[in-house]
């Protein structure tokens, strides 16, 4: 049977979604499909197909006749969701999307190497877990299973995650993929490092665990310039670029926490091949310790350095945001989430290859998808908007502690950096009661402000001058009333 639903010429696809999505009985039918030839925008016409045989299965044929009109109109990408809802409105089926035959993630070339990188990455360091901490190995496993098949090609894991266990798993999941089809990313855990020869014996366990004979992408785990020249004078950083020669490395680079100062200086002291940094729109400033901000990725545009994305939304605070701070945000696109925004702002980036994400659930994997599925950069007005958001959450904090850690160590052992961090959460983002877990739960007694004797100590040494010890009273009785 042939489905034909006529395409009113010159109102254009947004018309008929709209009025298509008014009767459809879920959102969630919506998913793509195969379209014929090209991908450009279409008006006029008339969408048509062979209806499905059976509950969840793609029809047979679905392609648009008609002609390009509007180099303007939208993706191909709502053509393709308005063929389904058409299509199971007509079948009365609830159709369940299945993202084996994405064909439109975003992908961008290095320029070298013959590279071509998913836009968005799979960061393997949240994946679901079990009550006993353990790995949800089935539910990791389809979630990696479904990026890849969605178009996900670039996979980020580290030595430590989840206690050690997130390689071996990942090496699991990998030995089932065809080697050639994807890309590996790891890293050298230099904590772990007391000489040469643990480098050397960490190196070789992780090829193990992975099951693999190369790393597409090894980093240098979280530099700092301190640890940075620590690496460098046991000789471990000339032993990884011999490794790299001897093809066991594909791409040798380094992930940093430090402020531009040391970033630039690790930038520029080797001829890295990628790095990473953390980046999103409300770490840009780059007086705070562990950040670069701005001047980070301005540095590798001018070295040439092809960059790598973590923290995009922030730990995932930039993904629940207050309702009147995101006001500007909902009233542009009210269905686009919050997670959204977040990484269309990196990604409109142009020097940035990846963006990593630790997608922990169902949920979280198909929005990313969405969102990189026919990229769409923020337009200007967009990104005015994502800047009233983030000056809006920038006056919500409650003390401009840059976690520079002068102050440390108090006498008494209380944490002031990560003390006011925890504070300055609960005055941006509200989340009050998973302010309220980490303050009771996870933060230690011992480090609380509670503890604070008001010596002054710390006060003489901040750089900003800042009322700590009357701000650390004021913090405690904030948090413990939650």
């Amino acid at each position: 049977m042939n489905n034909e639903v006529p395409v009113p010429k010159g109102t254009g696809i947004f018309f008929c979604c709209a009025k298509l999505l008014a009767a459809s009985p879920s959102p969630s039918l919506l998913t793509q499909c195969h379209l014929s030839q090209r991908e450009r925008p279409w008006h006029g016409g008339k969408v048509s197909g062979s209806s499905a045989k059976c509950a969840g299965e793609l029809p047979n044929k679905v392609r648009l006749r008609g002609r390009a009109r509007d180099p303007n109109a939208i993706h191909l990408f709502r053509i393709q969701k308005l063929c389904y809802t058409v299509l199971n409105r007509r079948n009365g089926r609830a159709f369940v999307p299945s993202a084996a035959k994405r064909e439109f993630m975003e992908h961008r070339n290095w320029n070298k190497n013959n590279i071509r990188t998913s836009l968005l990455g799979y960061g393997c360091m949240r994946f679901p877990t079990k009550a006993d901490g353990t790995i949800d190995e089935e539910r990791a496993e389809a979630l990696l299973n479904t990026a890849k098949a969605a178009g996900v090609n670039y996979f980020d894991t580290a030595y430590p995650y989840h206690n050690g266990q997130s390689e071996p798993f990942v090496g699991r999941v990998i030995a089932k993929w065809d080697r050639s089809s994807f890309y590996l990313a790891t890293k050298m855990p230099l904590w772990n490092c007391k000489s040469l020869d643990d480098a050397k014996r960490i190196f070789e366990e992780q090829l193990q665990r992975l099951g693999v004979d190369y790393i597409d992408f090894y980093l240098l785990h979280s530099l700092h310039k301190a640890r940075y020249e620590k690496a460098k004078a046991m000789g471990l950083v000339d032993w990884l670029w011999q490794q790299k020669a001897a093809g066991r490395i594909r791409n040798f680079g380094f992930s940093c926490h430090d402020n531009s100062a040391g970033f630039e200086y690790i930038l520029r002291d080797q001829p890295w091949d990628f790095c990473q940094l953390q980046y999103n729109y409300l770490d840009r400033d780059d007086r705070a310790e562990e950040i670069s901000g701005d001047r980070g990725y301005q540095l590798t545009e001018e070295c040439g350095v092809p960059l790598i994305i973590m923290e995009p939304i922030k730990g995932g605070t930039l993904a629940s945001l207050p309702a009147d701070a995101a006001a500007p945000l909902h009233a542009l696109r009210p269905d686009a989430t919050d997670a959204s925004w977040a990484l269309r702002w990196v990604g409109s980036h142009k020097n940035v290859h990846v963006i990593l994400s630790g997608m922990s659930a169902e949920d979280q994997l198909t929005d990313n998808l969405a969102t990189f599925d026919h990229f769409e950069p923020l337009s200007p007005a967009e990104n005015a908007a994502v800047e009233s958001v983030a000056n809006e959450l920038h006056r919500r904090i409650k003390i401009g502690c840059t976690g520079c850690r002068y102050c440390m160590p108090c006498p008494m052992g209380v944490d002031i950096p990560d003390n006011f961090s925890i504070w300055n959460k609960l005055g941006m983002f509200g989340q009050k009661d998973a302010i309220k877990a980490q303050w009771t739960t996870r933060f230690p007694d011992s480090e609380k402000a509670l503890h604070c004797v008001r010596c002054g100590k710390c006060e003489a040494v901040c750089p900003q001058k800042l009322p700590i010890r009357d701000s650390l009273a004021q913090l405690q009785k904030e948090l413990d009333a939650l």
